[in-house]
């Protein structure tokens, strides 16, 4: 049964300003561990693509949040919530602390889909209950 759907949309250079503006701190605001590893490869080989993959991640969170309900307000945080990519390719969403608590003791589960164009990145997410 679903829980939640979620959609959002993204503006590239309005992500790549403000990281022009405040640096890799709005990258680490925004992004888990696993994905600053992969924003920071990203961004060594090609600056663009880093800042595609925030926004890419920007916009699965948001619409996240929205699938669920509860927009940016704990236990729902930027960092506990990431988006990673299975050896496949398929992004996956994968959840920490007390927003993976919160979650499985609701019995959800999502689904993820992002892309992006030279502009915008849009996400969209199903969370369906187990049960």
């Amino acid at each position: 049964m679903i829980y939640g759907i979620g959609t959002d949309v993204c503006d590239i250079r309005r992500i790549r300003d403000t990281l022009e503006r405040r640096g890799e701190r709005f990258a680490e605001k925004v992004l888990g561990p696993n994905e600053m590893q992969v924003f920071r490869a990203r961004s060594a080989r090609v600056a663009a693509r880093g800042v595609a993959y925030l926004a890419t991640r920007f916009s699965a969170k948001e619409a996240f949040s929205k699938a669920i309900g509860m927009g940016m307000r704990m236990p729902m945080t930027w960092r506990d919530c990431e988006i990673l990519n299975a050896p496949s390719g398929k992004p996956e969403i994968r959840l920490h602390n007390a927003l993976a608590v919160w979650f499985e003791a609701q019995g959800l589960r999502a689904h993820v889909s992002v892309s992006d164009e030279t502009d915008y990145a849009t996400s969209y997410v199903v969370v369906e209950s187990k049960t």
